[in-house]
């Protein structure tokens, strides 16, 4: 997510003496270090990398350093470090609404129809500096956290660059009450038939939505909401009975358009319901 502002900055120019990023992980089956891609991309530009962020505490000795450019990196920055090099964020909520790790997929579970990006100052508080710049972007019904966080990193590298080069200006303090946007916890994925229709939409809309069917998970990647004169046909669908692909939920149907079983790739709902052979009475979540 922040390579697109780190490959910017590369390009508009600003010198990058030193990029931080998180230390290679092991990937795939065969266990092998592989490094995050923003790691993969420095070295691609050219860039020394590091893991450890207390090497900025050497750069902060150079008086030519003017910035520190953070962007998605998911850990308080301690005070040494800020007293070192001032920093600014790449922050995607309207502050103060969603400071914290997870800011796009709690706007899609609230419902929010409206998110955005903020440029800010970074303090040693979880999001409380003040902000440079923000701009305000709408959240489709359908839209995805991949597609919406794609829409943000997109305006906010524009943001960064255009205010990097004319000048950052002053930092507005935020205004409003805060909300918090923690971590989605593994539990958030599982999807219960028994809330809403717009709810069970939207967690599926996250990412990572699974359910079971026949004692087995099945990952649902994609629903939408039927409208169409049928969806009050099956309305009357307890939660998790399956008419086709229309699921019941509390209060009426969602229509699975894109799953996958256990072990097998993704396929259309549709594909999966055929092959299934479904009984009459079979529900998914069991």
């Amino acid at each position: 997510m922040a390579v697109p502002p780190l490959e910017a900055l590369h390009a508009a120019g600003f010198e990058i003496p030193l990029v931080v990023s998180r230390a290679d992980a092991k990937r795939g089956r065969g266990g092998a270090l592989v490094p995050s891609p923003v790691k993969a991309a420095a070295l691609e530009l050219g860039l020394p990398v590091t893991d450890q962020i207390d090497d900025v505490l050497g750069l902060g000795l150079d008086p030519a350093l003017d910035l520190g450019v953070v962007v998605a990196y998911g850990r308080i920055i301690k005070p040494r470090l800020l007293d070192a090099l001032a920093m600014v964020n790449l922050h995607f909520s309207l502050l103060p609404r969603w400071r914290g790790a997870a800011p796009v997929e709690r706007a899609i579970l609230a419902g929010d129809e409206h998110t955005g990006v903020c440029l800010m100052a970074v303090e040693e508080g979880l999001d409380t500096g003040g902000v440079y710049a923000r701009t305000e972007v709408p959240v489709g019904p359908d839209e995805t956290a991949v597609a919406l966080r794609t829409v943000l990193v997109e305006i906010g590298t524009g943001l960064l660059v255009d205010h990097l080069t004319v000048g950052l200006g002053f930092a507005e303090p935020q205004v409003g009450e805060p909300t918090y946007a923690a971590k989605i916890a593994p539990e958030e994925h599982h999807l219960e038939w028994s809330e809403p229709a717009a709810q069970v939409h939207r967690r599926v809309r996250v990412g990572d939505a699974w359910t079971t069917f026949r004692g087995r998970r099945l990952k649902v990647w994609h629903t939408t909401i039927p409208t169409d004169a049928a969806s009050d046909a099956s309305g009357d669908l307890s939660p998790g009975a399956l008419d086709s692909t229309r699921v019941g939920t509390g209060d009426g149907v969602v229509e699975l358009v894109e799953v996958q079983r256990e072990g097998k790739a993704r396929q259309p709902a549709q594909a999966w319901c055929n092959g299934a052979r479904l009984q009459p009475g079979e529900r998914l979540g069991s």
